[in-house]
């Protein structure tokens, strides 16, 4: 089982990779339409609430919440198994179907008491029923992963990144961009797309299950599996979901200039318009590696977790191979994103409606999200640790901690001479010491006894600091050949490209040069080899 996981992680990583790809290529069509002002705060901030929607109830907490159980009733008790799946869904459906309603209502109400002139209201209202069709996939692809698919859910965003797409690029060719009122129209239009794109995410994952036969009409054995599922939800949103809370925070705060205005209280509000989309922009860039690595890990990880939790010895190795992971792969990702921050902001976003200034903001803001990318990726492993076992109660006391904590700095920094890059600084302190909170908590209350850092783990993390310094000297090597000042992102793009190859053959020549496994693991090379062997031992016994 241990090795397995390494497998499906090369599945996730790699769909995940493209579905990242496309969601860089959206926001350079964005970005070049837009460029970073008021209209591009209100569209993002549109997207906030299906986003934390999705990641708390979706992705994070009721797929976190739902994910072992279904998975140990599958493996002792499939009939029951099947009526929780269905009864899951329906009241997912008609719960967050409510919910969506209600908000609807809400925002109207809102939108109204504004003479409805608030755009970011108004194009929140289109993005809302996006809330429960993406839930309602991340369920879908928990039952997936159970049944060893984590392909479909993986590839589910390409879906929405080339809706999205599509509708940007498309209608520069029928509308005018120096209407503002046809501007309006254009980003309304690429927000509809975006339900057109859930349906779609919905469809593919049904079809996915089609041969499971998961839909039953007889759901009365589900209750208690159920309530055993909602029960855990609850501390689970705030648990896993901190991150995205933080993120959610951030947003609020960023887009305060656009929703309100320019002054808080009759004083000088310290951001300015644009402020969201450049904190936005610069999320998309660290979410880059962390979505490909950090969280598909994770992902992969946590079926393996959850059933091994009655064995400690396989659990805890488990454990140990996902933060040798995480760090191999994190660490250089932080070191590098901040080495790059400025050719790569101008390669992905700078061009028409989007200056050299606008990188420059977005490449400042990048520096502090980049800095704790190994954390983030660190806290996605152990909190899936702590709920593989059943224990919430103890990530969701460090979680409300650093919710409060993040809010603080949030308020402080902003005010300092960081602006909105006291956003992502606040974000990444907080991420480092919730890390450091949750290693101390696993091991004495998820695997007591076991040492998690034991020697071959701080080896490899040992190693991973070594080899991310050599790639660090050697990128700034390069730096040295090439005019840091440039204004186009053609002039940036050989820059960025000779850095990326430069770093990456320098971190892969290193890891060979260390002999680091977590290289093979990466690759599954390791898993095939063992499950190879394991089948010539089946052959020769039989």
């Amino acid at each position: 089982m241990s090795e397995r996981f390494e497998s499906h992680a090369q599945t996730v990583v790699g769909l995940t990779l493209l579905s990242r790809v496309t969601g860089l290529a959206r926001d350079a069509a964005i970005s070049r339409i837009f460029g970073a002002g008021a209209l591009v705060d209100a569209f993002f901030f549109a997207f906030m609430v299906p986003n934390l929607f999705r990641r708390l109830f979706g992705e994070g907490a009721l797929a976190a919440a739902f994910l072992p159980t279904y998975a140990q009733l599958d493996r002792d008790d499939p009939a029951t198994a099947k009526r929780l799946a269905s009864l899951t869904i329906a009241l997912l459906l008609v719960l967050l179907g409510g919910l969506t309603l209600l908000g609807e209502g809400a925002l109207y109400l809102v939108s109204r008491h504004a003479d409805h002139e608030n755009l970011a209201v108004w194009l929140m209202m289109v993005t809302l029923p996006y809330m429960p069709m993406v839930c309602m996939v991340a369920i879908l692809g928990a039952m997936l992963q159970v049944h060893g698919r984590f392909g479909p859910t993986a590839a589910a965003p390409i879906v929405v990144n080339v809706c999205l797409t599509a509708t940007a690029v498309g209608l520069v060719f029928v509308l005018d961009p120096n209407d503002e009122r046809e501007r309006v129209v254009h980003v309304g239009a690429i927000c509809g797309a975006l339900l057109v794109a859930g349906m779609g995410q919905v469809a593919w994952s049904l079809w996915a299950l089609r041969g499971e036969g998961w839909w039953v009409p007889d759901l009365g054995a589900a209750g208690a599996p159920l309530r055993r599922v909602m029960w855990q939800a609850g501390p689970m949103m705030v648990g896993l979901g901190v991150l995205q809370l933080n993120t959610f925070l951030d947003g609020l705060i960023a887009s305060y200039p656009s929703l309100v205005g320019s002054t808080i209280f009759g004083v000088e509000y310290p951001l300015a318009e644009g402020a969201m989309a450049s904190v936005t922009y610069a999320q998309r860039l660290y979410q880059f590696p962390l979505g490909v690595f950090g969280v598909a890990i994770a992902t992969a990880i946590f079926p393996a977790l959850a059933r091994t939790a009655q064995d400690g010895a396989a659990f805890a190795d488990i454990l140990r191979r996902g933060l040798r992971l995480v760090v191999f792969v994190g660490l250089p990702a932080s070191a590098g994103l901040i080495l790059v921050g400025r050719p790569l902001a101008a390669v992905i976003y700078q061009g028409g409606e989007f200056t050299p200034d606008d990188a420059a903001r977005v490449e400042f803001v990048l520096f502090g999200y980049a800095s704790a990318i190994w954390a983030y990726s660190m806290i996605h492993v152990l909190t899936r640790a702590f709920y593989a076992t059943g224990n919430v109660r103890t990530p969701v006391k460090v979680a409300v901690s650093m919710v409060a904590l993040n809010l603080g700095l949030n308020c402080t920094l902003i005010w300092t001479p960081l602006r909105e890059a006291g956003l992502a600084w606040s974000t990444a302190i907080c991420a480092v010491l919730q890390v450091s909170l949750l290693l101390a908590l696993v091991r004495r209350r998820v695997v007591p006894g076991a040492r998690l850092a034991d020697r071959a783990v701080l080896r490899s993390w040992g190693k991973s600091i070594g080899a991310t310094a050599i790639m660090i000297g050697a990128v700034w090597l390069i730096w040295t050949f090439f005019d840091r000042q440039a204004t186009t992102w053609r002039e940036a793009l050989p820059q960025l490209a000779a850095l990326v190859l430069g770093g990456g053959f320098i971190m892969l020549l290193a890891a060979l040069t260390f002999r680091m496994p977590e290289l093979g693991w990466i690759l599954a090379r390791e898993a095939r080899r063992h499950e190879g062997t394991k089948g010539r031992h089946r052959r020769t016994r039989g």
